[in-house]
């Protein structure tokens, strides 16, 4: 039996979970960032939880955000997970990159993909090195089913920000 941190590294390393897009609007500043901590948390009332790494840009603006939306990445949109996980909004202007609209409170929402839900922050809540958006849901849109893109499946892909 290892150290209680490596084993709990050797148990998560096993897991392999959707990844998404998460993006945030705050005074005119766009960002957005691929993250895997997130799930459903309610059913009635509907309730979504996002977590997104203190150290991302995009929980700089997220964290003065009323809504954000949360994006769904299926696994033929590597670019994508590769555009919003693999660059810094510090350094790259991502939306410049890729076709979006402004969604609900200004954030955007990725053309290239169909499905996403906005949801209004309802509380964040610190998780250590991320903090969770619960977020309720007030626009929707689910037009199919899709294979997601893994955390497996990305694992190449370098962090835009230090780990």
């Amino acid at each position: 039996m290892g150290s209680l941190d490596s084993d709990f590294d050797r148990l998560v390393s096993h897991l392999d979970y959707s990844l998404f897009i998460v993006t945030a609007a705050h005074r005119g500043e766009r960002a957005g960032c691929l993250i895997g901590f997130t799930s459903q948390v309610s059913i009635d009332p509907p309730r979504f939880l996002a977590c997104i790494s203190v150290k991302n840009r995009t929980f700089r603006v997220a964290e003065h955000a009323d809504i954000l939306v949360v994006h769904p990445v299926p696994e033929q949109a590597d670019g994508l997970a590769l555009l919003f996980g693999g660059e810094t909004g510090d350094d790259v202007d991502k939306f410049a990159r890729c076709r979006w609209t402004p969604g609900p409170g200004g954030a955007p929402v990725l053309s290239e993909l169909e499905n996403w839900l906005a949801g209004r922050v309802l509380e964040r809540i610190d998780f250590g090195d991320h903090v969770g958006f619960v977020l309720e849901p007030v626009e929707v849109s689910a037009v199919e089913s899709q294979e997601p893109f893994t955390f497996r499946r990305g694992r190449w892909i370098d962090p835009g920000h230090e780990p």
